[in-house]
């Protein structure tokens, strides 16, 4: 047979906590009523709670406020809960007291746990050095340092695609980075068509499709406010080569088109013709496998 649950009225008494006052407020239909603590505090609690007697204090034995999340012994990250302190933070908010898997202690606002903001003690935001120069993630190799930046460690890498980039030690780590920005997946690398680090896709693409980033109607031209001219540019390789200042917008488009033809021409000139015909006889050759030619072609 189950238990009858207490009638609440004035006077009740639920731990140190006596009940004084109706507020006339509801909470999902339950009278939310004003308690008194015997160590002189007060708190709003509703029926249902007074009735389970889930609550005893006003928080003063607790430390942990009514309504919050007990986060005794749940992990964030490295820091592990302890223990509520009797310290608040803003707007009532508890304060936990926490162990670090590096061996020190900190404390932490419940917020800050429950919402990702706080990990550690501080020891991820002051990492040590790696020996990992000859190291590989992914396709990227480590060769040398790269220095410190905005608190993180950086690395120079070379990519299996022949590109050289930098890359930060908690992104290697965490595998976040595993390539020079030429692996999108086997899917979309074939759709690409990268070759030697650059997509003949694109290429092939450039005099037809607009950068989002453009405001200009030309891929590789933009107004100088400066020197009151347009500025033709054109990028290769992740080189941006300057193609000369013009009054009227029309040169420096023209500028730009002649530079698409050139460079961005020779070179699917080349991987059409020359590359694709070497890959198919190594691939023949090693009787299936392939090597890599690299732009530009060898003379």
């Amino acid at each position: 047979m189950s238990r009858q649950r207490p009638k609440i009225a004035y006077g009740h008494r639920v731990g140190d906590l006596t009940v004084m006052t109706d507020t006339g407020e509801r909470k999902n239909g339950y009278i939310i009523w004003q308690c008194h603590c015997d160590c002189g505090g007060t708190i709003r609690l509703d029926t249902r709670a007074l009735q389970r007697g889930c609550i005893t204090d006003c928080g003063c034995k607790r430390n942990v406020m009514p309504g919050q999340k007990d986060l005794t012994g749940l992990r964030f990250g490295r820091l592990t809960a302890l223990e509520p302190v009797p310290e608040r933070g803003k707007n009532g908010s508890t304060i936990w007291r926490c162990s670090c898997d590096c061996g020190g202690e900190t404390r932490a606002v419940a917020t800050q746990l429950l919402q990702g903001y706080k990990k550690s003690c501080g020891c991820l935001s002051h990492p040590a050095r790696k020996a990992y120069i000859g190291v590989r993630f992914g396709k990227l190799v480590v060769t040398g340092y790269a220095g410190k930046r905005k608190g993180m460690h950086r690395w120079h890498c070379l990519c299996d695609c022949g590109n050289t980039t930098v890359v930060g030690q908690t992104l290697l780590q965490s595998g976040k980075t595993k390539s020079c920005g030429c692996l999108k997946g086997t899917k979309i690398a074939e759709k690409m068509k990268y070759v030697d680090g650059t997509s003949v896709t694109l290429l092939e693409r450039a005099g037809n499709r607009l950068n989002r980033s453009n405001t200009s109607g030309y891929n590789g031209v933009h107004y100088d406010r400066r020197s009151g001219k347009w500025i033709a540019k054109i990028g290769f390789k992740r080189v941006n080569y300057y193609l000369g200042s013009y009054p009227d917008i029309r040169d420096a488009v023209a500028a730009r088109g002649t530079a698409e033809k050139h460079i961005y021409g020779e070179f699917l000139k080349w991987y059409y013709g020359t590359f694709r015909q070497e890959e198919q006889r190594k691939r023949e050759a090693a009787g299936g496998e392939t090597g890599y030619a690299l732009w530009p072609p060898s003379k």
